[in-house]
């Protein structure tokens, strides 16, 4: 067995000259997924007729040989996620599934969305312009800072609830502060009062243990080309039957009104390969070790936190069990305060000293989301912790 850390760089295709601790924002499939990917891609091209107008998707215009090969692909994620396979459809990414919820919604003037500010900044946009045809509102609440205490958390939530909020927009993993959140607390609550909820899952599936269907959400999206070793763009959006008739994709072809996997399994022609060779990332992680992958990313990101937050002298706003494969490491003010800063600290790590890191304001203070996965250790945490510090001088 290989062990983890730089040794096991050689599965990826990451450029060894290059510090890579940025796997989060836009994932790095191995080797192994890449290869299985470009295998579909070639027997794509040898019949593409064949395989994208008979073997793909049943939109029930032809009698189907097999069992469609997007659903065969589904049900091995839904396992994965706790799942069943007709209740997961594919989409781009967790930005494309945000929309396809958020747009389908029947909203009425006055009616309210409730989005938290540790929520990604697309799906506010995407939130706003949906309340906008409507006549509807965004209502953004703030968590309780300097602390991430979940239990205050859903209580700050479920505060800003009204009688006249329609649904709820929670992070499962926040990309500005990698926080996971009482998903299941916060989406019992909402739907005590009413409201249901959607969990943007971007940075989750792959990365923590979770069955989708125990947190209770309305519906749930979520990359699989960050932490399950997909190839990009692949996503999830799930959501039970009850939630189906009502959800469609934000392109309506050929599927229309034949049911949840028809309407999103077959958009027109494009390429349908990412999805496809998502369940081989899965089987990646299964053959590393699961647990063992996810243990060393979550000490990793936890032991480096608490390390540089003493040595930094700053106060770590989270708890260990708020953190999953990431973590928000708060900056001295030195360090600087805004987002041209760390524009700045990001440009210059990069290009100056050769490493990938994700440095952001929030909140009027600047966090490094450390983002490691298992081709990483702490010779290059300590390595960007320096280069930083040598900027910050």
């Amino acid at each position: 067995m290989i062990p983890f850390g730089r040794a096991l760089r050689s599965q990826w295709a990451l450029d060894p000259a290059v510090t890579y601790l940025n796997h989060g924002t836009v994932g790095a499939p191995p080797h192994r997924v890449l290869q299985a990917q470009q295998a579909i891609r070639d027997e794509i091209e040898r019949q593409p007729a064949r395989f994208l107008l008979r073997e793909l998707a049943d939109v029930r215009q032809i009698r189907m040989r097999a069992r469609p090969r997007m659903r065969v692909a589904a049900e091995t994620i839904a396992e994965f996620l706790g799942a069943r396979g007709e209740d997961l459809a594919f989409v781009d990414n967790a930005t494309t599934g945000c929309n396809a919820v958020l747009r389908s919604l029947r909203l009425a003037a006055g009616d309210e969305i409730l989005l938290t500010d540790h929520g990604y900044g697309a799906i506010a946009n995407v939130a706003r312009h949906v309340a906008e045809r409507a006549g509807a509102r965004v209502v953004k609440v703030e968590l309780p800072w300097p602390r991430w205490d979940a239990g205050a958390i859903v209580e700050t939530i479920a505060g800003a609830l009204t009688a006249r909020t329609r649904i709820v927009v929670v992070d499962h993993v926040s990309a500005p502060t990698a926080l996971v959140q009482p998903v299941a607390e916060i989406a019992a609550r909402c739907h005590a009062a009413g409201a249901a909820v959607l969990v943007d899952g971007a940075h989750a599936p792959g990365a923590l243990d979770f069955d989708v269907t125990a947190l209770g959400a309305d519906w749930y999206t979520g990359n699989l080309h960050k932490w399950a070793m997909a190839p990009r763009s692949s996503a999830i959006l799930w959501a039970p039957p009850e939630r189906q008739r009502d959800l469609h994709p934000t392109t309506i072809s050929w599927g229309y009104e034949l049911g949840f996997d028809a309407e999103f399994d077959l958009l027109g022609t494009r390429d349908p390969s990412a999805w496809l060779a998502a369940p081989e990332g899965i089987a990646f992680m299964r053959d590393l070790g699961l647990e063992a992958m996810r243990e060393w990313n979550h000490r990793l990101a936890w032991e480096s936190a608490c390390a540089l937050a003493a040595r930094w002298e700053v106060e770590q706003p989270q708890e260990e069990f708020q953190v999953g494969c990431m973590v928000a490491i708060p900056l001295p003010v030195r360090f600087g305060t805004t987002d041209e800063d760390g524009q700045r600290l990001k440009d210059a790590l990069l290009y100056e000293d050769g490493i990938e890191a994700q440095v952001h304001a929030f909140r009027d203070r600047l966090f490094w989301r450390l983002s490691a996965q298992v081709y990483n250790d702490g010779d290059d945490v300590e390595r960007a912790a320096r280069a930083l510090e040598a900027l910050a001088r």
